[in-house]
């Protein structure tokens, strides 16, 4: 059973998504041990704690630099012996030390279908955002490996969704998380703790 460990920074609705496939048994081979929040005020820790499970808080405002954020967190993720690391809403960019410490076991999902609308500044309401603004009839999201290079890992699995004409962010956001994120999320999971993913030059293959 492999020890999966959440990094959350918000409300935790993807962390939610992966509490309740694990509650339906459909993550396989592995289980959510621990939740580590960058913001002291997530109510994601308050979902975590409801499901019995620990938490630890890094506040990124407590540390002046990014690089002694990162030495904090990495040493928490050490004490926590993760086997695989799955960003959540974490708002915050993993400092190159931890991305080595944790080659290929660290997953993101990110609200597109990458490569369009990602990297640096595109998160939250943001991205809903510029897809509106650029006229898009479909996005989605994407759960990827995290390397160096934001949202540039290998990609796992994608899931599209339409854009409507009467949409608003807000409710791109929302259709996007129930029809893609919380389903895909949850997949990408399972199929890892299964050993059914391996990456070859940065490209993700699915042996399901």
């Amino acid at each position: 059973m492999l020890n999966i460990v959440v990094l959350v920074s918000g409300g935790g609705t993807n962390l939610q998504a992966l509490l309740d496939a694990e509650e339906k048994c459909e993550i396989i081979g592995g289980r959510i041990m621990h939740v580590i929040s960058s913001n002291p005020d997530a109510y994601a820790l308050k979902r975590a704690i409801r499901s019995g499970i620990s938490t630890t808080v890094v506040d990124r405002r407590a540390f002046d630099t990014s690089k002694e954020f990162d030495a904090e967190l990495l040493d928490v993720l050490k004490s926590c012996k993760p086997d695989l690391i799955v960003l959540a809403g974490f708002l915050c960019i993993l400092g190159e030390s931890i991305i080595r410490q944790y080659h290929n076991r660290i997953i993101n999902v990110h609200p597109s279908l990458i490569p369009a609308f990602c990297g640096k500044g595109y998160y939250g309401l943001n991205v809903h955002k510029s897809v509106l603004a650029y006229g898009v009839k479909l996005t989605g999201a994407t759960v990827h490996f995290v390397n160096e290079i934001p949202d540039g890992g290998a990609i796992i699995m994608q899931k599209a969704v339409p854009v409507l004409a009467t949409d608003t962010p807000e409710t791109l956001q929302l259709r996007v998380m129930r029809q893609a994120e919380w389903e895909i999320l949850p997949r990408a999971v399972s199929l890892f703790c299964q050993e059914k993913i391996s990456v070859k030059d940065n490209i993700a293959i699915i042996n399901d």
